[in-house]
């Protein structure tokens, strides 16, 4: 038997041994086939292009644990029931609200003379002066020029010291609302934000109170100062100074909102410190919209204000790393 009649009475599709087989290891056949490596191959393997070996399979880390596919504690709901809690707590915050603004109610006389004659000077007599006829020293005094004026003026100072305190009832009934949905170092960092919520607001109203409601009302009673007596209506003047009060409350919850979206993952520092224009535009159009000052002074401190916060929060994030 020749060499060339031995190759002939091989299998067909046995290529080992011959100088003509194929480098690929591929087979007419269904038999494992001897790749050039030495390795041998089954035609039912899907080979990856890299190693020529079939994929394992990848067991994703915490996906029967709730890793990725869900935290701890989280389960579908219906729409409608999503809505329902939403709502309760809504109405959670309302009730706080409004059950301290029953509270402050009856002191508000007392809350409002001391706001007014904070930022306006008092006439000689004191503040009983106000009442008299024919006092020359009245200007400062407030106007009342409808029957609820008074009646207003008490209900926005206490609704005032409700929304204050509403602030971290707020943050905290939207961490209940989330919290199934909430890794365990989201809910450390979603709690802490609730007190810090209240002290942010209270520094906020601090801020409007030693330094923007003066800065308004010293230029407002010097730029009119010769031309013309200022009669300071009480609906009017309160509408500045408590809508100044609780703006600054809200805004000066900007750094706690940037930290909170950074550490819980939602965005980066980098994404947001990209789009600052956007944000910076954004801050004009609040501040110009939620800022009725006759003066046309409020809007750019607030705005400069708004800016000014969220920079030194991107360049603390930037200092720690974040």
């Amino acid at each position: 038997m020749t060499a060339a009649d031995g190759d002939d009475d091989r299998p067909a599709g046995d290529t080992t041994g011959t100088g003509n087989s194929d480098d690929t290891g591929r087979s007419g056949s269904d038999d494992p086939v001897t790749l050039s490596d030495g390795g041998t191959a089954s035609p039912t393997d899907e080979p990856t292009p890299e190693s020529g070996e079939p994929s394992p399979e990848v067991d994703l880390p915490g996906a029967n644990e709730g890793g990725f596919d869900s935290a701890p504690g989280d389960e579908e709901m219906p729409l409608t029931e999503h809505i329902e809690e939403m709502i309760r707590r809504l109405l959670a915050v309302i009730v706080v609200m409004a059950g301290v603004t029953v509270l402050v109610f009856p002191v508000a006389d007392t809350v409002i003379n001391f706001l007014w004659y904070s930022f306006l000077p008092q006439p000689d007599g004191g503040i009983s002066q106000c009442g008299s006829v024919g006092s020359d020293q009245v200007s400062a005094c407030p106007r009342v020029y409808h029957p609820l004026g008074l009646l207003i003026a008490r209900l926005k100072v206490a609704s005032l010291a409700g929304f204050i305190v509403a602030l971290p009832v707020f943050v905290y009934q939207t961490y209940l609302f989330m919290r199934p949905g909430l890794y365990p170092n989201e809910r450390r960092y979603y709690l802490a934000a609730v007190p810090t919520s209240l002290v942010l607001a209270l520094v906020g109203v601090a801020f409007a109170y030693l330094l923007i409601l003066p800065i308004i009302f010293v230029y407002f009673l010097e730029y009119s100062e010769g031309v013309a007596d200022i009669a300071f209506g009480l609906s009017e003047t309160f509408d500045l100074i408590i809508l100044m009060m609780g703006l600054f409350a809200l805004v000066f919850q900007i750094p706690l909102f940037i930290m909170l979206a950074i550490m819980m993952g939602v965005t980066t520092r980098r994404w947001i410190e990209q789009r600052r224009l956007l944000f910076w535009f954004s801050f004009g159009g609040i501040a110009f919209i939620f800022s009725p000052d006759p003066t046309g002074m409020a809007p750019f401190l607030v705005l400069a204000t708004m800016i000014a916060l969220f920079e030194l929060t991107l360049a603390l994030l930037r200092w720690t790393g974040r």
